[in-house]
């Protein structure tokens, strides 16, 4: 309970500012925006998404060395919510700062309370995977809430409205936007710290190493300069690991890499929910449902409800095919083959969108099938590393899985540069080459297959 509550609201705080970041960053300074140039904000967004998810790395290392998972979800959430309420300060030095503060402390939290719930099971506990579906389903619960908080404090003509009858600027309505993602933060620090006691017994700090004796070092390092003695013990290491890795654990690595570059593929176009198809959405999309107008960041909902309802689906259908059940790269295929499908379905609507604004539906479709996609690799990829890992390479192999998702994001925020608010031949060309090459993509995965199988051995 206290760790889905944190990771709720942490990913509450997440989604909250993206939905409205791409707005925030291309909107008129009339509009209390700060009217950057669209292929600017675009590498922004593309460094920032992608910064959250390398960050990890280090914020793993720092928590393993030094502060253990507990107190390293404590830094995080509190630089977190730092970051949040420093962009509700209207200028760009504070939205700035505010980007690289979120970085930062998402490093330290996001890995580190995965850690803590892996913690609370004994490794053959049947009620470990059950624990982190419930653990997963708080962090898609915050993504779906976030948008339509912040989304309506941000781009809403109802709360500005209300600000003007107070007397506050309307054009502020973004910075209260990211003040709710900064106080979604603080509540889940609250109750991480109000029910820490529950968590005891898990996330300590590591015990720190007794100082090495001057007899026990090697006295040929001293004869070195530090830099060569660094290197030197570095050389030694990297030999020690390498002796001790099989045919076979090279192999698997091996697998491990060529997952990387189809999971990069892949994340590439599903993360542009947040860049292209925001864009899309507030400039071609008739946002009106039940007969009332929404604001274009509540799309970034749509996402985490699929998530949500066909997760247990997909769960069933695995259990239900049993030895028929896909290997890990044929489902890698089928995710490159429906989010290719995916972003070809903004093809059609974008000739539509020439003649004027488009249905929700298009929207929505794309999403849809996208989340069809990641059903098959998100849950597949992290399983499918922790398995094909040798055991002194866990934790760099669960690095190079982030990164992977950090060059997607990364992708996702070059791609969106092409977007042209004006020229929708341009987004044909663009989202249709997206998505043709994508397909080869999946083509190309598809006839590894069985090369893949025999690099992965007894992993299925």
């Amino acid at each position: 309970m206290v760790l889905f509550f944190t990771e709720f609201w942490e990913r509450f705080s997440y989604y909250g500012m993206r939905a409205i970041l791409m707005f925030y960053m291309t909107k008129p300074i009339a509009e209390g925006a700060i009217a950057l140039p669209q292929s600017r904000a675009s590498l922004v967004y593309g460094l920032y998404t992608s910064a959250v998810y390398w960050m990890g790395v280090p914020g793993g290392f720092i928590s393993d060395r030094f502060l253990g998972p507990k107190l390293a979800v404590v830094v995080g959430g509190i630089v977190i919510a730092t970051g949040h309420f420093s962009m509700a300060i209207p200028s760009l030095a504070t939205f700035y700062g505010g980007l690289i503060l979120i970085s930062i402390g998402t490093g330290l939290l996001k890995p580190n309370v995965s850690s803590i719930v892996g913690e609370l099971y004994q490794q053959n506990d049947s009620r470990r995977d059950s624990g982190f579906s419930i653990f997963y389903m708080g962090i898609n619960l915050g993504a779906f809430v976030a948008p339509f908080v912040c989304g309506f404090l941000a781009q809403t003509d109802t709360f500005k409205r209300f600000l003007s009858s107070i007397g506050v600027d309307p054009t502020t309505s973004w910075h209260w936007g990211f003040a709710a993602a900064g106080f979604g933060m603080t509540f889940g620090l609250f109750s991480f710290l109000s029910f820490r006691k529950r968590l005891a017994h898990v996330g300590h700090r590591p015990k720190r190493r007794r100082k090495v004796g001057a007899k026990q070092i090697d006295p040929s390092l001293l004869m070195l300069s530090p830099p060569a003695r660094v290197k030197k013990r570095l050389v030694e290491l990297k030999d020690r690991v390498i002796s001790s890795l099989t045919r076979e654990d090279w192999q698997r690595v091996g697998a491990v890499f060529v997952f990387f570059v189809f999971s990069m593929v892949f994340w590439a176009v599903y993360e542009q929910a947040g860049s292209t198809l925001s864009l899309f959405a507030d400039k071609f999309s008739h946002n009106v449902a039940f007969g009332k107008e929404f604001p274009p960041s509540y799309y970034q909902s749509v996402q985490a409800i699929f998530v949500i309802t066909l997760s247990p689906i997909f769960a069933w259908i695995w259990i239900k095919l049993g030895r028929r059940e896909p290997s890990s790269p044929a489902k890698f295929a089928f995710a490159l083959f429906f989010v290719g499908l995916s972003i070809l379905v903004m093809v059609p609507a974008s000739m539509l969108a020439a003649s004027g604004k488009v249905s929700p539906m298009w929207l929505f479709s794309v999403y849809l099938i996208s989340v069809v996609g990641e059903m098959c690799l998100s849950p597949v990829g992290l399983s499918t590393t922790t398995k094909l890992a040798p055991a002194k390479l866990a934790g760099i192999m669960m690095g190079v899985w982030f990164m992977s998702i950090s060059a997607g994001n990364f992708l996702a925020g070059f791609l969106s540069r092409f977007f042209s608010g004006d020229d929708t031949g341009i987004l044909v060309r663009l989202f249709g080459i997206t998505g043709l090459a994508v397909l080869v993509a999946a083509a190309i995965l598809a006839a590894m297959i069985p090369w893949i199988r025999r690099l992965m051995g007894t992993v299925h």
